[in-house]
């Protein structure tokens, strides 16, 4: 069950590496493609916000609002979804990544039948949509607790890569994965700016189905941890009834020794 354990928290890990990725393509296709809003990045949304407040070069003023909402109400839904879940994957963490995956992935086929344009109605919807499931999943990676790998940004990541490193007198710590947390999002960035090309829809399918690979994975790890702590409590209990059944013989005979002593006061 340790070996397992280990197994499962660098499984987590990579899952949530594929989320950085997926985080990547969105925001690539939301800024390209849906007049220069994040869908996942909210720092980014702000700051354009707050430029398009003082008009700098004609910076949208309602995409990053929609967003900026949107998101916040997914995390407030996975939020509450969440409180009362079992530390790490449970099945409410496969619900909340299956609802991104699906929103995502639906999201891109639905462009397949009616391109968004920027500005329209549908794109704001497209746009709110993507917020609030990109939210959902925020809220998801928060309470599986993966350090280091939030998802859907990586400045804090950045933050500790350079101010614990052993060039910065540290130690280090969790290198490798901050590395590849800052990697998977520019590498899918990159990638969603490509597929963008071809067409807008393609980005988020992708994003969406490699986000439903992830619901699937956590839930078939979820189920051989449930099955490993069945077999690891019959284990146990099979122990102690073989326990008693030993002491069981020892009882016996000591109780066939007292019972003529009891007899034999009783005379």
């Amino acid at each position: 069950m340790k070996k397992f354990r280990a197994d499962q928290a660098r499984m987590h890990l990579f899952m949530m590496l594929a989320l950085t990725f997926t985080t990547g393509i969105i925001d690539a296709v939301g800024y390209l493609g849906l007049d220069r809003v994040f869908t996942a990045n909210m720092t980014g949304n702000v700051v354009i916000l707050g430029m398009a407040i003082a008009q700098a070069d004609g910076l949208p003023i309602v995409g990053p609002i929609v967003a900026l909402v949107a998101f916040m109400i997914g995390a407030a839904i996975g939020g509450a979804m969440l409180r009362s879940a079992r530390a790490g994957w449970s099945g409410r963490s496969t619900i909340a990544f299956s609802v991104t995956g699906t929103v995502l992935f639906g999201l891109g086929v639905s462009c397949f039948v009616v391109l968004p344009v920027e500005g329209s109605p549908w794109a704001f919807t497209i746009t709110g949509l993507l917020g609030a499931a990109m939210g959902l999943q925020a809220a998801a990676a928060r309470k599986l607790a993966v350090a280091d790998v939030t998802t859907v940004v990586v400045t804090s990541t950045i933050v500790g890569l350079a101010s614990e490193s052993k060039l910065a007198g540290g130690t280090g710590k969790n290198f490798p994965r901050r590395v590849l947390a800052v990697l998977m999002i520019l590498i899918g960035a990159g990638v969603g700016a490509l597929l963008l090309q071809v067409h807008i829809g393609i980005g988020m399918g992708a994003a969406g189905g490699l986000t439903l690979l992830v619901a699937l994975a956590g839930h078939l790890l979820r189920k051989r941890r449930k099955e490993l702590e069945a077999e690891e409590a019959e284990a146990a209990a099979a122990a102690e009834t073989a326990a008693a059944e030993t002491a069981s013989p020892g009882t016996a005979v000591e109780e066939a020794r007292v019972a003529p002593t009891a007899e034999g006061t009783r005379a």
